[in-house]
Parts: C-alpha cells; structure tokens; sequence
C-alpha cells in the first residue's frame, strides 16, 4: 500500500510517499480502507516531535479517517467488513489502510460522504464535550469562540447554537468572519482591528461572556480572561497562537471563574458512555440539518505535505482533508 511517511522528525517538506506492507488487524482492531483522512493541528506537531506521542518511525501522520472496514478482529463485535466508519487513529491516517482499535472507529451516519466524516469525530466530539461536559452550557448563555473559522471553533459554533446560547465569533480577518457567521454566530469580533477584550465587553453591557472557547491561547486568552462574566467558564482548548499564556489567578478569583481544561482524546477512552451519547446527539442535529460540516480544501495524498502546512499556517478554515481513494 502507498503511505506518506515521516522518517525523522522535520518540517512537512521531509514527509516521503512510498509503498509499505499494509498492517494487519490486531484481536481488539479493525483494518480500515482508508478514503479520506483529515488534517488536525496535531499532525503539525508530531512530525517534528512536539507533540505528547512520539510514534516509533517511519511512521504516517493523520489522526481520523473514514473509509471501509476490511477486516474485523476477533474481539471486535460491533462492526463488520464493509462497514462505513469513521475513525481516530492518533496517527496513521495518510495511508491507503490503517489499524484502529474497535473502541475507536464509528459507523458514518446515512447521508454522510467519506470526506465529511473524515473530520467529523476530533472537531466536533472535541467542541461537544467542551461545551456540554466542560462548560454545561446553558440556553440563553452568550459563548465566545476564539478561532471561530477554524475546524474546532466552526464546531463549537454551530453546537453552541443548536443548544441554545448566544454565539460571539472572533476571528482575525472578514472572511473567516463571514464563514463563522454563514455557520449561525450572532456577532462577530475581529480581533486584529479591534481590541477583543473592549468589543466583547461592548456586545455583553459589560457583563462578559459566561463561557469562552480558546483553541488559540496566547494573547488572545491574555485579553479574554479579562472579559469573562461572574461565574464563567474559560474553556482551555489548544494553543494554536504557540504560546501558552500563564494566567494570574486573581482573575479567576475576582470573576468567581472557572478556567477549564478540554482533552476529548482521554475523555472519550475514560467515559466511553458519555462520548457515546455525544455523538447520538450529534448525529442527530447532523440529520436535522443543525451541523454543517465545512471541507475547505481537499488535497491528494501526494500533497499531504502541502494539506499540513497550509493548516499550520494557518491558511485554512474549516476542515482540511487529504482524499486516499
């Protein structure tokens, strides 16, 4: 099988596409077809070692994919050859086929094409358990979401919307404004001509936002902590900025705040029932039209290299995905 490899940790230019033995399924896996996978701001990081998991080399990138089950472990019950599934790989993804363990693949709701449920699992279970397990956001609370155009920011505009809050987007240029706006956020902020802090205090009457989604960090959490609303919830999401700010903890204190960590990956593998019953939600306001999954760009698998530094850069909105088949 062909698969874009990483044989020593560098920039995306080093990445090499060769031809591979496929893996085989362990007991507890399946071996996934793979048609499309989806580019994350992880893979950005783990190809030059700066991410949590360091993979044995050669290794490929690519944290989901979608595609069709070929072969089913023994100890896996609840899927079959030929099923349509979609799944979380932590790596792996930009090959023609993969392993994934059971506990991690997902069939893809009816309707649903490989390369929109290529990047559905990570962007949308990762804002769906922010804002309902994290954040318990509640109908009628004003969320702000940092990096509004991004592939979790466009997420948890749209779940912020469909569980009933008001939705202030921020992000750094009109037109990433517009795609977060077209999603259904109810104000916009553009923080590189305005001050984020003023204009969110200016949309509120001063009060703040209850609950802040930053998958930036950086300066931007530095200006939003300092709008946050009497018992809100600043949601620690990623820090795509590459800075992680350090907070005075007397903001905290001041506001009666919560500053609160969101790591989907763990929480799906500790509560396996409650990410479960996230997805049955989302799938549902997927079928009534609530989420609509943006693919920006689609790339070859050729050109992974290429899908990984435009997201690095931070040139894409929405999801960016490298089709396989």
């Amino acid at each position: 099988m062909k698969a874009v490899l990483c044989k020593a940790f560098g920039p995306a230019e080093s990445l090499v596409l060769e031809d591979v033995a496929s893996p085989v399924a362990k007991k507890n896996e399946i071996l996934l077809d793979v048609h499309a996978a989806a580019v994350n701001f992880p893979d950005t990081l783990i190809i030059e070692g700066k991410y949590q998991f360091k993979p044995p080399f050669p290794f490929s990138p690519g944290g989901e994919a979608a595609g069709v089950v070929s072969a089913v472990g023994e100890k896996v019950s609840h899927l079959k050859v030929g099923d349509r599934v979609m799944a979380l790989t932590g790596w792996g993804s930009f090959a023609e086929q993969v392993a994934v363990p059971g506990y991690n693949v997902l069939p893809v709701p009816p309707g649903m094409d490989f390369n929109t449920a290529a990047g559905f699992s990570m962007t949308y279970g990762t804002s769906m358990h922010a804002l309902k397990q994290r954040a318990n956001l509640q109908p009628g609370e004003t969320l702000l979401v940092l990096g509004a155009s991004g592939g979790v920011g466009l997420a948890a505009v749209e779940i912020g919307k469909a569980m009933g809050a008001r939705v202030i987007a921020a992000a750094g240029s009109a037109d990433k404004l517009a795609i977060a706006k077209a999603a259904g956020a109810d104000e916009l902020i553009n923080y590189s001509e305005a001050s984020l802090k003023d204009e969110i205090k200016r949309l509120t009457d001063g009060q703040g936002a209850d609950v802040i989604y930053d998958p930036v960090g950086g300066d931007l959490f530095d200006q939003a902590v300092r709008a946050i609303a009497w018992n809100g919830r600043l949601l620690v999401v990623g820090f795509a900025s590459g800075r992680i700010p350090e907070l005075p903890v007397n903001l905290a204190l001041l506001k009666g705040a919560a500053v609160v960590g969101v790591f989907w990956g763990s929480f799906a593998q500790r509560q396996p029932q409650d990410n479960a019953a996230n997805f049955q939600q989302l799938f549902g306001w997927y079928a009534e039209g609530k989420l609509k999954p943006l693919v920006s760009q689609v790339y070859p698998l050729s050109n992974a290299a290429q899908a990984i530094n435009d997201l690095g850069q931070r040139k894409a909105v929405g999801k960016v995905v490298v089709q396989v088949r």
